[in-house]
């Protein structure tokens, strides 16, 4: 679990995990440079809590590449400090796993803390990618969270598993190279996925184990943060991880529809998001030779790239155009 001044959502969601009904793990937190009482509250309230403590914070994502460099164990599991686990969330994950050594990472059914009967917007049943990269899940298409009525409860491969809670085997992960430290926060999971996708393995989602996320505490949804890295940190995904002759036309199209999306932004009076829509763009150009260079290193890691999970086509066309609000109604899947 990684927290930044997090004491108040650790005095609530670590107990659950601690009640886990598994035998062999261990509880780390990653105490990413916090100013506030979650040293102390470590220390009195749960001794048995192991502490990786990061001096500098720099990001959400530099804390886990710092912290997990600390971590020897088979497997990591990713918790976002703003997830309630249930008791029995780890054993159908490691289970399937241990079932299939193709298994890169797994990820549970991500439900919302808030409306418990409604999926949530990281990850929710499994995560796929249209042709043109843009990323949706079962159960979350753009701004649209569907109820979970167990329509989505069948084990099965997907193309990302999310962040918020995300199971790996800590050999492929750091075979993969871990992390992407400019990501700062946000799509550093689906980048990280797509590698191992990229290297031969599977990304599973397992909706027998199930969490729920309060959401929004790294980055507050909407805010001009997030705005600025999710239309950066897609470009840069796609860039890093795309086959050569797919790039020359889709991130031209991609930055076009970020575009006409800035435009409705526009026309809709709403600046903010514009202005940090044309900064995400310009420090994906400016930087351009660095994401290359990134590129480069993981393309050398293919090896039979498994692209299951990936829709073939525009999942934008499909949601703003044909008004397809779920994923069950897409006919590909």
């Amino acid at each position: 679990m990684i927290s930044y001044n997090g004491s108040d959502l650790l005095k609530k969601f670590l107990p659950p995990i601690l009640n886990t009904k598994y035998d062999d793990f261990e509880v780390y937190v990653i105490d990413n440079a916090s100013t506030d009482d979650t040293a102390s509250l470590l220390k009195s309230h749960f001794p048995s809590v192991k502490v990786v403590t990061i001096p500098v914070n720099k990001g959400f994502t530099n804390g886990y590449v710092e912290g997990l460099k600390q971590i020897d164990h088979e497997y990591f599991v990713l918790v976002s400090a703003d997830i309630e686990v249930t008791e029995n969330w780890i054993k159908p994950i490691i289970n399937l796993m241990e079932s299939d050594k193709s298994i890169a990472a797994c990820q549970p059914k991500v439900k919302s803390y808030d409306k418990k009967s409604q999926f949530e917007y990281s990850g929710s049943a499994g995560g796929f990618i249209d042709t043109l990269g843009y990323p949706f899940c079962r159960g979350r298409m753009f701004f649209t969270m569907e109820e979970d009525t167990g329509q989505y409860d069948d084990t099965r491969e997907t193309f990302w598993a999310t962040g918020g809670c995300l199971f790996v085997r800590a050999e492929l992960y750091n075979k993969a190279g871990g992390l992407d430290n400019d990501y700062f926060a946000h799509m550093e999971e689906i980048d990280l996925c797509w590698r191992l996708k990229n290297m031969g393995y599977k990304i599973m989602v397992c909706p027998e184990s199930v969490v729920y996320h309060v959401g929004g505490h790294i980055i507050s949804y909407g805010s001009s943060g997030k705005v600025y890295r999710n239309f950066r940190n897609s470009l840069i995904t796609n860039l890093k991880n795309m086959a050569l002759g797919e790039l020359v036309w889709k991130i031209p199209a991609r930055i076009c529809l970020d575009l006409v999306y800035q435009a409705k932004s526009l026309i809709s009076g709403n600046y903010i998001e514009c202005i940090y829509i044309s900064k995400a763009h310009l420090h994906f150009i400016i930087y351009f030779p660095k994401w290359w260079a990134k590129r480069k290193e993981v393309q050398m890691l293919l090896n039979n790239p498994n692209k299951f999970g990936v829709f073939k086509g525009s999942i934008v066309y499909q949601y703003f155009i044909k008004s397809v609000k779920k994923f069950s109604d897409l006919k590909q899947f």
